[in-house]
């Protein structure tokens, strides 16, 4: 065991780029079907994103999970769950790091490693505990399992803080890019944080959150709680980013849905938006030879996603030279924006997959 670990530290030292997001755990007990979600709205410089699968070997779970199109060995794993249910993914903190360690960015290999052997929280816990330091990262694990259980785990070189779900008062936990158990006042994301507890919140009174809410309204709203606007409507001919969820480093929207205690691991379902977020068509992948669609992989030339290029290319047309968002492109009063003419295929894309989860479902429980 000391030598497994001593490699994978080795393996850690190689790894580079850090990225910023904005992400929620939301407990079953809220949820409009039970079932909890781990939501990862993701922003990186590496605009190019694919789904696998990964299979299994003698010493490793099966996982699906996101990767970088020129991650062509699958080393680091963004967001993705595995065979026994355990699902992670992270985003970067600029509020805990007080040392002059620098081999970092590291977060996507321990991911990874979590997929191919987590199984519980506590699991994840115990192998933050067990890797050689420095873990080379700063970030905001977030992690839930087929027990029901999730908790975020504000993580540094040496030591973690873990905030678990079932202290959070609504159900509810949401992670940007600062640690609260960091220094006050430093790290990035406040108001991102603050834009998705505002648009949560009804919902959250209501317990009918779900996975299409995260990433059809979550990740296509332009509310500022900065500024207390919502600018998603208002048709702005050109608007400046206001630190909304959508940012122009957007690359993806990613929600893995759990199952209830007791159900099988085999029906938690990732639902996936590749490329920029408001510009994206959503696809429903599992576990399972032809689980992961194929226009989700790295099919197209270079390893890229076909659905994640046709995004990035809409969105070429959303943002100017100078940064600025063409909300007419997204929204306008002829029904044309992306975000409108993608909405009902998008629902149609949840409808569908949810069809598929029931057929899965009856064949689990011997009836079909």
């Amino acid at each position: 065991m000391k030598y497994f670990y001593a490699v994978l530290y080795l393996v850690l030292a190689c790894s580079v780029g850090a990225e910023a997001c904005t992400s929620a755990i939301v407990s079953g007990k809220v949820t409009a079907n039970g079932r909890p979600l781990l939501w990862k709205h993701r922003d990186t410089s590496r605009q190019d994103n694919r789904v696998e699968r990964i299979a299994a070997t003698d010493s490793t779970l099966e996982y699906v999970a996101l990767f970088n199109a020129d991650d062509t060995l699958c080393r680091e794993a963004w967001i993705g769950y595995n065979s026994r249910g355990f699902a992670v993914m992270n985003t970067a903190v600029y509020n805990l790091k007080d040392d002059t360690v620098t081999q970092m960015d590291r977060e996507g290999l321990l991911m990874t490693e979590a997929l191919r052997r987590c199984a519980t929280v506590d699991d994840f816990e115990l192998l933050l505990r067990r890797l050689p330091k420095p873990l080379g990262v700063e970030a905001n694990f977030g992690v839930i399992d087929a027990q029901g259980n999730g908790a975020y785990f504000e993580t540094s070189n040496w030591d973690y803080v873990k905030y678990d779900l079932a202290d959070a008062p609504n159900g509810v936990l949401v992670r940007t890019n600062y640690a609260h158990s960091g220094r006050k006042g430093e790290g990035k994301g406040h108001t991102r944080e603050a834009n998705a507890l505002h648009l949560l919140r009804p919902r959250i009174a209501d317990a009918d959150i779900s996975a299409e809410l995260l990433t059809e309204t979550l990740s296509r709203s332009f509310y500022s709680s900065r500024l207390n606007k919502d600018y998603t409507h208002s048709e702005a001919t050109l608007q400046a980013d206001q630190e909304f969820i959508p940012r122009p480093t957007s690359c993806s929207t990613v929600v893995i849905e759990g199952v209830t205690p007791g159900e099988s691991p085999q029906l938690t379902t990732m639902w996936v938006g590749l490329g920029y977020p408001p510009c994206s068509e959503i696809r429903a992948a599992w576990l399972g030879e032809g689980g992961v669609p194929a226009e989700l992989r790295g099919t197209g030339p270079s390893g890229h996603s076909p659905l994640c290029d046709t995004a990035i290319a809409r969105r070429g047309e959303v943002f100017k030279a100078n940064g600025e968002i063409d909300l007419g492109k997204l929204y306008n009063s002829q029904g044309t924006g992306y975000c409108q003419m993608l909405s009902k295929l998008n629902h149609d894309a949840y409808r569908r997959g949810y069809e598929v989860i029931a057929r899965k479902r009856l064949q689990l429980n011997g009836k079909d």
